[in-house]
């Protein structure tokens, strides 16, 4: 079966109602919804790279580490919006270089540790943006709750915008 799954439809046909349903999903998200995808995204594609790592596949290692350091750079940092989010904004700015930083080591030299502290990273913050998802599809469960942003408006007040 050459070009094609076990179950029988082609590989491209797979690939492009994968591609689609994901399209689907990043169109359809909330902008909180929106940066755990992205830790979720850098955080398979560390785990990847660390298989390539010790399976000796360097190039495909590079293009995980590469797919890594693009999202941490061009999707999480570039989402922090420092004039909103003020010092948290700053603070993270300096761990997403960091981690960044980190990855491309471990790309130049093979290092699994620079990975996994990597990845402790990324959860650490994954974990702590996912424990302040807006609660019943953003609206606020106290009356006397500010009104949640426009879902339009892309920003958040603590992290910034996305």
């Amino acid at each position: 079966m050459h070009g094609s799954t076990m179950t029988g439809y082609p590989r491209s046909a797979v690939h492009a109602y994968t591609r689609h349903a994901l399209e689907n999903e990043i169109n359809s998200a909330s902008p909180h919804k929106l940066i755990l995808m992205l830790f979720d995204g850098a955080l398979a594609s560390i785990a990847q790279a660390r298989k390539h790592i010790e399976a000796s596949q360097i190039s495909a290692k590079g293009n995980a580490i590469s797919k890594a350091i693009a999202i941490v750079e061009e999707g999480l940092r570039l989402s922090l919006d420092k004039n909103v989010g003020g010092e948290l904004a700053q603070n993270l700015d300096a761990l997403y270089e960091y981690i960044s930083h980190r990855l491309l080591l471990a790309n130049i030299q093979n290092d699994v540790a620079m990975l996994d502290e990597s990845t402790q990273l990324l959860n650490q913050l994954r974990d702590a943006w996912q424990g302040i998802a807006p609660q019943g599809g953003g609206a606020p469960t106290d009356p006397a709750s500010p009104p949640p942003p426009d879902a339009g408006d892309r920003q958040t007040a603590s992290y910034g915008k996305v």
